[in-house]
């Protein structure tokens, strides 16, 4: 019986990607190969517990949602979690996946919305990018960037020119919480006129910005 190592199961507010202000299932996977210095799920680098695949279906249904979203951790570093995606499709489920830029997304099942991180400087992860995954993403895809400071921002924008990004799928600017003021972020992709969004984690704003299951 395959099962997935999960650090939280929860029904909450999607609060970022296009998909922001929707009702999602959320499930949590444990475990990440990477460390940004930023990163608000430290809790999920090791806490969690095994769950059958089945069992996991069965939860997620009592929720009676139809959006499901798969988030760390990262749950690429799970090979269940491929076949948790492939189930869920089958059952009509809005599939969504949330993964760091550093793991493979080729085999990611056709229908699941990808959320992709590329890394920044300022989160000391840059360099753990793979990078073939871009030719991998589609329309129905997004790029995410967290920034913290300037330079991540210049950082980012020659990505977006580099690999012609924004022709690819849509792009989110978000600025890291408590480092970089929305504000500042917004002024700047105006005065650039990137074809970018500026996006916030608004879970954070809802619920104090530690609160977890929400």
């Amino acid at each position: 019986m395959k099962t997935l190592k999960i650090n939280e199961l929860f029904a909450g507010i999607n609060g970022e990607s296009t998909f922001i202000g929707l009702p999602f299932v959320f499930v949590r996977t444990t475990g990440c190969p990477l460390r940004c210095s930023w990163c608000d799920t430290r809790y999920a680098y090791e806490e969690g517990e095994n769950r059958p695949i089945d069992e996991l279906l069965k939860d997620i249904e009592d929720f009676g949602l139809s959006n499901v979203l798969l988030t760390g951790g990262e749950p690429l570093m799970q090979p269940a979690s491929m076949d948790l995606m492939s189930q869920l499709l089958e059952r009509d489920y809005l599939v969504v996946l949330e993964t760091s830029g550093a793991a493979d997304i080729a085999d990611v099942p056709g229908g699941v919305a990808v959320v992709m991180d590329l890394k920044c400087p300022s989160s000391g992860m840059a360099e753990r990018m793979f990078w073939n995954n871009i030719k991998h993403l589609s329309d129905d895809d997004q790029v995410k960037f967290v920034l913290a400071d300037s330079d991540d921002y210049a950082y980012a924008k020659q990505l977006l020119e580099r690999h012609e990004l924004t022709r690819r799928c849509p792009v989110l600017f978000q600025p890291a919480f408590g480092l970089l003021d929305p504000a500042k972020l917004t002024r700047w992709v105006l005065e650039d006129r990137l074809e970018v969004r500026c996006m916030i984690q608004q879970h954070k704003y809802i619920w104090p910005p530690d609160k977890r299951g929400v």
